[in-house]
């Protein structure tokens, strides 16, 4: 993947407007996706992910060809949403609880999962910021954690501390919701 990706972007900085489709076309839905679940607004995301392409286009002088193209993508992506909402005056950023819901349903097999994943629902709104968007990357894109730290422009282990802490928060709010 690391080669092909590379071979695009030479024929992109080279004017081929078909190779910059391709990588559209390769991280649209996931640049879609992880949008939404940062603005929980269809129009929004959209809006982010057509300003992320437009910045990756212009910027891609600046892409270090040594690197994966992956974060530095997702690190413009999420530093869009971050700029987007802020124009917006959003107070909170909220996730695509379904897609990681789906996730974490996927761990879990007993008869209660309907009432857990409802429970879990809760949670996640309930989470801050920093807390949220760690989770959006290490469970609905997969990243590790030291990409989730390129990305977001962390050390590695406050990247995993957030994974942590996001992890026991989310312990104990479902507790108490599901205790209630």
């Amino acid at each position: 993947m690391f080669d092909r990706e590379k071979k695009l972007i030479r024929k992109i900085k080279n004017g081929d407007q078909e190779a910059f489709e391709k990588l559209y076309n390769t991280y649209a839905d996931y640049s879609l996706r992880t949008a939404y679940g940062i603005t929980k607004n269809q129009s929004d995301a959209s809006d982010i992910v057509q300003e992320t392409f437009i910045k990756v286009y212009r910027n891609l002088d600046k892409y270090d060809m040594k690197k994966p193209f992956k974060p530095w993508f997702y690190q413009i992506l999420i530093n869009e949403a971050k700029r987007y909402i802020a124009k917006k005056s959003k107070q909170a950023i909220s996730m695509e609880t379904e897609q990681l819901l789906d996730y974490f349903n996927s761990k879990k097999t007993d008869s209660d999962s309907e009432v857990w994943i409802e429970d879990l629902e809760v949670a996640m709104e309930e989470l801050d910021d920093n807390h949220r968007t760690v989770l959006i990357l290490k469970y609905l894109n997969e990243f590790k954690e030291k990409e989730i730290a390129e990305i977001l422009e962390l050390n590695v282990n406050t990247v995993k501390s957030r994974l942590y802490k996001a992890r026991q928060r989310l312990k104990e709010i479902v507790g108490g919701v599901a205790g209630e």
